[in-house]
């Protein structure tokens, strides 16, 4: 059998889907053990890669080309599933750097890399028996090591949820956590999002009535509050790797929320100063501005509106 014919064996045997028992999947496989085509199985290292030069070991040592719109399939359909079963760690020089991060990398698990050297030998077959039947319990430990660096945060109705790390979900949980306590501490959480999960949580009962629809939660903004009394809609963007509300942003959210009868608060929430005066010439007016490191005070892009004199 050719390399990536035994690759595909490999993965067979070790109890990958059907799905992943393909020569992308095996070609990613070689990639992250570092095999060339005539390099033995017991030669097969641990190294830490990331998509991009998954792709590049690809096209040198096995002639295929895949072009780097297919990282997230790669990523989707072969990476993901390896995770799942063991055979591959996301992350391990940073386990708190954000899944959509392009400093994301990989490597073989110790587990897994110690069976796959002993393939075509005596000692192979009661190895992937023995990998195969702990495969739940090194799964679970990879669990326990990713969700040690989950945030928490409870929401008001007593709901806990938690946030991927990263910075952009660090930003979704200082809104929920201080800007919601400080100037609209009667709002419920409606939706929030996640850069892992898009939909971390939504109120569907309150989405139905407030006539927001649920399946554009692409559409919506990372986080929405609602005030009943005051029949108020704060719809918050945070701002780190993508931009605030802009005035095409806000024009998209009406359009989306345009059977929604609640007046709408557009707030572009910063993590500091320097963040927000990259932004400051695409914030739309008639809108508001937080920034995370001064949390006492709100940047208002209202005119006249808000002019008042202040006292002690």
């Amino acid at each position: 059998m050719s390399k990536i014919e035994e690759a595909v064996s490999i993965l067979k045997t070790l109890g990958l889907p059907v799905a992943q028992q393909n020569e992308r999947s095996a070609l990613t496989l070689l990639a992250l053990l570092d095999l060339e085509k005539d390099t033995s199985w017991h030669e097969s290292k641990k190294r830490t890669i990331r998509i991009h030069d998954i792709i590049v070991f690809i096209q040198e040592n096995y002639a295929r080309q895949y072009a780097e719109n297919t990282r997230e399939t790669i990523r989707r359909q072969t990476l993901h599933q390896f995770e799942q079963a063991g055979i591959v760690i996301r992350n391990t020089d940073a386990p708190f750097r954000p899944t959509n991060s392009p400093n994301t990398v990989y490597s073989i698990s110790d587990d897994a890399l110690e069976v796959i050297k002993k393939y075509d030998t005596s000692v192979w077959q009661p190895a992937v028996e023995e990998f195969v039947k702990n495969k739940g319990k090194l799964i679970e430990m990879y669990e326990k090591r990713k969700n040690k660096y989950l945030i928490p945060v409870d929401l008001p109705d007593g709901t806990s949820v938690k946030f991927s790390p990263g910075k952009h979900n660090e930003l979704h949980a200082k809104i929920i956590k201080e800007f919601r306590v400080r100037f609209c501490p009667d709002t419920k959480v409606v939706y929030v999002g996640d850069a892992a999960r898009k939909m971390l949580f939504t109120d569907e009962n309150l989405l139905n009535e407030l006539r927001i629809p649920i399946t554009e939660h692409d559409k919506l903004p990372d986080v929405i509050l609602f005030d009943g009394q005051k029949n108020q809609l704060f719809l918050i963007e945070a701002v780190t790797s993508h931009g605030p509300l802009s005035p095409k942003r806000q024009q998209e959210l009406e359009w989306t929320l345009k059977e929604c009868t609640a007046r709408r608060i557009y707030v572009s929430v910063f993590p500091d100063f320097r963040e927000f005066k990259r932004h400051i010439d695409n914030i739309a007016w008639e809108t508001e501005v937080w920034i995370e490191n001064n949390p006492d005070h709100m940047i208002h892009f209202n005119g006249l509106k808000f002019v008042a004199a202040y006292s002690d």
